[in-house]
């Protein structure tokens, strides 16, 4: 009986020593090895099969899309980008940041975005059926510049209210596009667009609310460089899609920059002249 015992324990072994020699000679497929090998035979597949794409055509695509319509100092120049202490919740978006004054800065990026974009849509329009209202002073003069190379109907020191509700009123007259250039200041053309169902291009501060725009052009909209700056690209780009022949003053026509400059080149001539005539009288 011990003798069969031994004999069994034996097999038993020799059973466990052959099964160990077979599975070293067949190793499993989940052997690390052979893993990592299948893995990188699939992605050699998989990245034949992908078109690539050269990164200078993608460094091309993404210059496209930054391209700016104006170079970035121009935006800087005019403060087109400083807004108020006041930022609404409708106007959060369009802020890249405090200064230490609290005046909130408009993104310039963003800025020219919408510019692109508001330009876009009034040239779906004809001069006739757009309106421009801007009762705020610092911006009649590059108003009424807009609307002589533009053609659009321009209201500045006053709005008739009801000019577009009311068909009895000397003045009625009925657009499709309204911009204004401060839903507050100009409230009552804004009200009057509204109810119309018009649609409304709102250049708007960081203090301004926006519920009422269709499409909103972020800027500083109390400045007279900033809004003819906006103005002026307004035009420009109106001009070139709508392919009229129409000659577009300069930038700083728009911005009032160009009597600026003559006074900053008169002004030390003046004063050098003043200082020998004093010095002659010496």
């Amino acid at each position: 009986m011990v003798t069969e015992k031994k004999n069994t324990k034996k097999k038993t072994t020799e059973e466990l020593v052959e099964a160990s020699e077979k599975e070293n000679k067949n190793p499993k497929t989940s052997d690390r090895t052979v893993l990592l090998k299948e893995l990188k035979e699939k992605a050699k597949k998989l990245a034949e099969g992908i078109k690539g794409v050269e990164t200078e055509e993608l460094k091309e695509e993404f210059d496209k899309k930054r391209e700016l319509l104006i170079p970035l100092e121009d935006y800087v120049r005019t403060g087109i980008h400083l807004g108020t202490k006041v930022i609404t919740p409708d106007m959060k978006k369009f802020v890249y940041r405090r200064r230490a004054d609290s005046i909130g800065v408009l993104n310039t990026t963003l800025i020219d975005d919408n510019i692109k974009k508001a330009i876009e849509i009034i040239s779906q329009y004809e001069p006739a059926e757009i309106v421009l209202v801007c009762k705020r002073e610092a911006g009649w003069d590059a108003a009424l510049l807009l609307e002589k190379v533009t053609g659009f109907k321009l209201f500045t020191k006053t709005y008739p209210g009801g000019m577009m509700t009311n068909t009895e009123l000397e003045e009625f007259y009925e657009p499709e596009l309204v911009i204004v250039c401060d839903p507050w200041i100009d409230r009552n053309a804004l009200g009057d667009a509204k109810k119309t169902n018009k649609k409304v291009v709102m250049l708007a501060d960081t203090n301004n609310f926006t519920k009422d725009a269709d499409y909103v052009i972020p800027c500083n909209n109390k400045g007279g460089k900033s809004l003819g700056l906006v103005f002026y690209l307004i035009a420009k780009g109106y001009i070139e899609n709508k392919k009229l022949d129409t000659a577009v003053p300069s930038m700083f026509s728009f911005t009032g920059e160009d009597l600026q400059v003559v006074r900053e080149i008169e002004e030390p001539v003046k004063r050098k002249i003043s200082k020998r005539k004093v010095e002659s009288v010496a």
